[in-house]
């Protein structure tokens, strides 16, 4: 059976399984990661919600052979790390606004919710309702009015990401220009 590495909440994980089977059954039936909820199973419900690389997918369509050993996963249970807190500030908005009924899809949900929250940031923007249009992830109870009350609260509280610009190294000249005090 072929192994597969990668890393998962921070972790670096290697799995012994088959390479048709889906990321999500390796998550949650070989790793023991119940966060990702399997619901549809074609990525159309998006209740797996996780991040590859700081980008939103569903676990449930995706072969662990095409996860390469470099590809950095997180899912509900590693999201707080990613901001070095017991609760990410989008959790936490969560339990604010008392988004859950049955809870099932929101895991998923706060997954999509932090991708989005990221690219709008990485764009120099705030969210906008046109912004939380684009999010596709079902709930069956219907609380989309708390969902997106609590990814504008978790929105505003979740650190802005910092642009690293390299200043440019000073040019030496090859004489350098010496002032003269009398």
């Amino acid at each position: 059976m072929p192994t597969h590495t990668f890393i998962l909440n921070g972790k670096r994980v290697s799995v012994d399984v088959e390479d048709d089977v889906r990321l999500l059954w390796v998550l949650r039936d070989v790793l023991g990661v119940h966060g990702p909820k399997y619901c549809c199973g074609l990525g159309v419900c998006k209740a797996c919600t996780s991040h590859i690389n700081g980008q939103a997918f569903a676990p449930c369509s995706v072969p662990i052979s095409d996860i390469r050993s470099t590809d950095r996963i997180t899912t509900i249970e590693g999201l707080p790390a990613t901001v070095g807190k017991d609760l990410h500030p989008m959790q936490q908005a969560w339990l604010d606004v008392d988004v859950a009924q049955c809870g099932y899809c929101q895991p998923g949900q706060i997954m999509a919710a932090v991708a989005l929250v990221k690219d709008v940031q990485a764009q120099g923007r705030t969210v906008t309702d046109a912004d939380l249009d684009q999010l596709r992830n079902v709930c069956r109870c219907g609380t989309y009015p708390r969902i997106r009350e609590a990814i504008k609260a978790g929105a505003a509280n979740m650190p802005a990401l910092t642009v690293h610009r390299v200043k440019p190294k000073a040019k030496k000249h090859k004489h350098a220009v010496r002032k003269h005090t009398a």
